[in-house]
């Protein structure tokens, strides 16, 4: 897209704030970097996101992937009179991580009234595609 869809007031520290005493916390997920159109976090992949086997767990990296596609929907809506919520997400676990951090970033494919569609790709330090995930979301009216 390109173009600017996020609200000009939301900042790193307002985003990772709504985090204190949530699964993001506990997952050590952090916001890094808000653009005109993307939203950029990163998660440790340790004791907290891996799975038996000492990989990341699958639904860590969904758990990341929603986090980013929520809060880009969050920033994008006109939070007086508006809710998100997510309707469907789906991942692809493209490779395996045992330590280090991923980084997730999330990219509008549809930002319309009703609903919102968001891509978010999670790479390694090597910048190697580990998932790539998409979330729809529903905008709805504040009751």
């Amino acid at each position: 897209m390109g173009k600017k869809i996020f609200n000009t007031s939301i900042t790193l520290e307002i985003l990772n704030a709504f985090s204190k005493n949530t699964l993001v916390e506990h997952l050590g997920i952090k916001i890094t970097a808000i653009g005109d159109d993307f939203l950029q976090a990163t998660m440790p992949v340790d004791h907290r996101t891996h799975q038996p086997y000492g990989l990341l767990h699958g639904g860590a990296s969904v758990a990341l992937a929603e986090t980013l596609g929520s809060m880009a929907a969050f920033c994008s809506i006109d939070q007086e009179n508006k809710h998100c919520v997510g309707l469907e997400i789906n991942a692809n676990h493209i490779k395996s991580i045992k330590s280090g951090f991923v980084t997730g970033v999330a990219r509008p494919l549809h930002v319309g009234q009703r609903t919102q569609v968001w891509e978010i790709r999670i790479t390694n330090e090597q910048n190697e595609l580990v998932c790539v995930s998409r979330i729809t979301m529903a905008i709805i009216d504040k009751r």
